[in-house]
Order: structure tokens, then sequence, then C-alpha cells
């Protein structure tokens, strides 16, 4: 059998979903049978992987140079390895798991905006209990379901969130203080959000690209910005994609497709998910009660 680029037998997977995200790659990946099957990764440059599991009743045991140990995992366990190392694991029962690849260059850059060494490295982890870590994994599975209707600056977002956790989690000592935290100023505040309002529709546009024009760390920028507005920079977005998405309804007979198009949604049923949940209102009933 055919394995993929984590190992396993193509074959045999259920779900095999995979998201691309600068140096980032978010998978998930379940198997269709409970027979006994193996993992095997040759060492690699490739950085480290984390995954974590969304059920239970999963076991791997992992051979050492030396040993083998067992592991048993539960909804929310999660595992953290180092590419560099041969990985060899004989598994049991289903398992379904998000898995996030971190590139040695998405590592030191994180590392570095936290005030870490860039060689820092983390540890390897096994079915350990780690809910930050699951919570956010959780919030992926909607962006690998529809890759290509996800928005980058919310993928790009989680992204950061769970390279800084892992960063201060695993990387062995404690996380210094970012110098510097705290409120956005106003003029790169008005900055930031002129430039997020003049990409409206540009789905691509990422947590990175506002940072770089303002001239700031993405970790920085990204807690800066909360702290200004209440928001997350892609909650900020949002709503004025929806404000302008209402304007064009209210004012003009363009096709609600075009509109969500052009107000930077991926179609018209992602605009009409995101107005239903901000506002409880579709395109077609606002557009039919406007007067």
């Amino acid at each position: 059998m055919l394995r993929d680029s984590l190992g396993c037998m193509s074959e045999a997977l259920r779900y095999d979903q995979a998201l691309a995200a600068g140096d980032l790659c978010f998978f998930r990946k379940s198997s269709a049978a409970e027979e006994l099957r193996q993992v095997v990764t040759p060492a690699s440059e490739r950085g480290f992987l984390a995954g974590v599991s969304l059920t239970g009743g999963h076991r791997r045991r992992i051979f050492q140079p030396n040993h083998a140990d067992t592991y048993a995992f539960d909804v929310g366990s999660v595992y953290l390895r180092n590419f560099q190392d041969d990985y060899k694991a004989d598994l049991s029962g289903t398992f379904d798991f998000v898995l996030i690849e971190l590139s040695p260059a998405f590592i030191e850059r994180t590392a570095m905006e936290l005030g870490r060494p860039a060689s820092l490295a983390l540890r390897n982890a096994a079915a350990q209990h780690d809910p930050v870590l699951a919570h956010l994994a959780q919030a992926l599975l909607p962006a690998l379901s529809r890759p290509g209707g996800a928005s980058r600056l919310f993928v790009d977002q989680l992204g950061h969130a769970i390279g800084t956790h892992l960063v201060e989690q695993y990387g062995g000592i404690a996380a210094a203080r970012l110098r510097g935290s705290g409120r956005l100023s106003p003029r790169i505040l008005a900055r930031a959000q002129d430039y997020l309002t003049a990409r409206l529709d540009d789905g691509s546009i990422s947590v990175a690209d506002v940072a770089d024009a303002c001239q700031l760390s993405r970790s920085h920028f990204s807690r800066a910005f909360r702290q200004s507005t209440g928001k997350t920079p892609h909650e900020w977005l949002l709503e004025r994609r929806l404000e302008q998405a209402l304007a064009l309804l209210r004012t003009t007979e363009l096709p609600i497709a075009g509109i969500a198009v052009s107000c930077g949604f991926a179609d018209q049923s992602h605009l009409t998910r995101s107005l239903s949940k901000k506002f409880g209102v579709t395109p077609g009933a606002w557009r039919t009660h406007r007067e």
C-alpha cells in the first residue's frame, strides 16, 4: 500500500483532509477500520508534528531505539514529535486526528517573537491532556472540511495561536514577556484598520500582511489589536465585510453572489452563513425588508 507524507497507508483512511497555510500544514486523518496498522516516517528536516485525537479508544505502541511504549488516547489527547527522529508506531483501534505540521522556519520565527532562542526545539509528548490545543484543533475542522472556502486570515490566526501555545508549553523554559505589549497607538491602529478596509474583497489577506504593514511582529500586533478593539483582526474584518454587504443589499440590485465575492466572502453560501450567525437574517430576507 502507498503511504502518505505522514506515514499513513492512504487506502486505509476514511478522512484525508489537508490545508496548507504558509509555513504550516493542517490535516485531518482518520481510519476506516479497526485493523492493526503501522505508521512509519524516516527522519527529515520538516520540523514538528502535533496531533489531537478527536475520539477515544485509540492506542499506539511507539518504538524507540532500545524499547517501545504503549499509549492510550482519549478525546482531546495530544502528541508532539520531532521529524528529525525516525518514527515507527503500531496503531490499534480506530483513530481520528487533527494534525499540525510546523516547519522549522515557523518555530524559529515564533520563538524569536516570544523572546525565546531561535534554536528552540519542542519536546516530545504522547497521549498528553492539553485542553488548549484540543480546543484550537476543533476550531480548524470547518476549514479542513472546506479548504477552498477557508478564510486565510482566520486560518493564519489559528496557526499563530497554535504555534505560540506549543512554543510556550513545550519549549522547555518559561516564555519571556514580549516588550511593547499593550494597545496599539491611535496612528498604528488607524493604519491597520485602513489596510484591512482597503482589502475587504481580498480573501487571502493574512495577519502577517497587516502586521508587516504596521512594522510589528505578528504576535505583538494580534494581541495589541485585540486589546485596542476588543476583537481579533479576523472578527473586525468580518464585521466590516458584513456592513458593506448589507449596504449593497440595501442600495443596489446586484446579485447576491456578486455582492458576496465583492465583499471578500468565498461565495453566496459563505455570506449567508455569516450574516445569519451575526444578525439572524439571510441576504434575501434583508433585501426584501429593506424598505
